[in-house]
């Protein structure tokens, strides 16, 4: 499996989004602002695209942000979404990030836990969707603070 980064957002990208988030999820503002300043993350089976998810800095804070990973339904469970996770943490600490931010699904908080991410706020919602901020220090998991 391959995996490459784009500065912009690539079609593949959009197709793997709109899949998962859009006809399966039903959310309705999939694309933003962000997107055109983002770094797009695609992991590719041979040609095919299978799994992406996006990531930028904070220009206040410094940290990163992780977000809109997506995997298609047909390779889930072969830990690709943890694979996807891990590329992006790897090309963050190229740019010399120490600590990553996500707005995960609630559904999905037990993945980023096994991921080393720690809980922090309260439950909000994205569109009917509740969601959950969660950290990660790049060097250990130790002394996050909200």
């Amino acid at each position: 499996m391959d995996i490459k980064i784009y500065d912009t957002l690539p079609e593949e990208a959009v197709r793997i989004r709109k899949t998962v988030f859009v006809e399966e999820q039903g959310f309705q503002d999939e694309f933003d602002k962000i997107d055109s300043y983002a770094r797009h993350l695609v992991l590719f089976d041979g040609e095919n695209p299978i799994a992406v998810c996006r990531f930028f800095r904070n220009e206040e804070t410094g940290d990163f942000t992780v977000g809109r990973i997506a995997v298609l339904k047909e390779y889930r469970g072969q830990n690709i979404g943890t694979k996807v996770l891990k590329a992006a943490e790897e090309a963050i600490k190229d740019e010399k990030g120490s600590k990553i931010c996500l707005h995960a699904q609630l559904q999905a908080k037990d993945f980023y836990g096994k991921q080393g991410y720690l809980q922090y706020g309260d439950i909000d919602y994205e569109e009917f969707c509740p969601h959950i901020w969660m950290c990660k220090k790049l060097e250990s998991c130790d002394n996050i603070t909200a």
